[in-house]
């Protein structure tokens, strides 16, 4: 597995980030794909130690595609050089949550998982009603040693606490949130080295897990709307 055709190329498209360049370079695209769905495959693999829920997954419809809609952004540069996977029973779709992957040069690769969505107005809704039912068992898993030493919970947030719950609730400050979600950063030297980038994935996704858990029981239920 070669890492370096990842980070490589991706820095090439960042520096001709225009379509003659992306077309006149597809068999390089190709080969950085092909590296990159086989490092999603064997975190597929590593996850699934786990959380058997991902065994069944194709990294190929997990990726995201490099095109980025401009049509009400400021900067039209037509791909986002990064590669992108969620890894999730349901596929890469925001829930069930998952594990997210990004990997795009210059420190900007991380670590993901939870609800990056903030769009669902009716998954916000599942996720506030659930940390206000079980406010200790939210508490056990953000206060965790292994994930406190690790992750810190974001996501955008209402600047008050939203009508119809309580702003005194002990977990009143996470009840502003609409999204929930958890980033680890990951320096393009790591990346490089691919074993030990894998190791390291695996480890965090493993203390991920409790946090994805947690969410996807609070979104059990949930179906994502229709097109």
């Amino acid at each position: 597995m070669n890492t370096d055709v990842i980070l490589n190329y991706l820095m090439e498209l960042e520096r001709n980030n225009n379509r003659e360049f992306y077309h006149a370079h597809k068999k390089e695209y190709q080969a950085a794909k092909t590296e990159f769905e086989a490092l999603v495959q064997e975190l597929i693999f590593r996850i699934g130690k786990t959380d058997g829920s991902v065994l069944g997954c194709v990294p190929g419809e997990l990726t995201f595609r490099l095109t980025r809609d401009t049509r009400f952004s400021h900067d039209k540069s037509p791909y986002n050089p990064a590669f992108r996977a969620h890894i999730s029973g349901g596929g890469k779709l925001p829930v069930p949550v998952g594990y997210y992957l990004m990997i795009k040069p210059g420190g900007q690769s991380f670590l993901g998982g939870g609800l990056f969505a903030d769009m669902f107005k009716e998954a916000t809704a599942m996720v506030r009603d659930y940390i206000v039912a079980h406010p200790q068992e939210w508490e056990t898993v953000i206060q965790a040693e292994a994930f406190r030493a690790c992750f810190k919970v974001q996501g955008t947030a209402l600047k008050q606490v939203p009508a119809g719950y309580d702003r005194e609730h002990p977990q009143a400050e996470f009840l502003k949130y609409k999204s929930w979600y958890l980033e680890y950063p990951v320096a393009d030297d790591v990346i490089r080295e691919a074993d030990g980038f894998l190791e390291l994935a695996e480890t965090i996704f493993r203390k991920m897990k409790p946090f994805n858990d947690l969410m996807n029981r609070a979104l059990e239920g949930f179906r994502m709307p229709e097109r």
